[in-house]
């Protein structure tokens, strides 16, 4: 499972807040919502984050294993 925890703190962490990711960077509701509920969401969009933040992609998520992840 990637958890998005890491990004809420390195976010609390930061200059930047929900508010200036949607009106200054540009990022959609939607794309908060997701990282708030663990959804997918696109490389381009960690890449982006990664360079607003100006943090490594270990800031914004992890990977932690899970019995109820697919089946490969």
């Amino acid at each position: 499972m990637i958890d998005y925890a890491p990004f809420w703190q390195t976010l609390e962490n930061s200059d930047e807040n929900w508010y200036t990711l949607t009106t200054k960077h540009h990022l959609s509701h939607s794309t908060l919502h997701r990282l708030k509920h663990n959804k997918d969401i696109s490389t381009k969009t960690i890449n982006d984050l990664c360079r607003i933040l100006d943090c490594p992609v270990e800031s914004i998520l992890r990977y932690i294993p899970s019995e109820s992840d697919q089946a490969l």
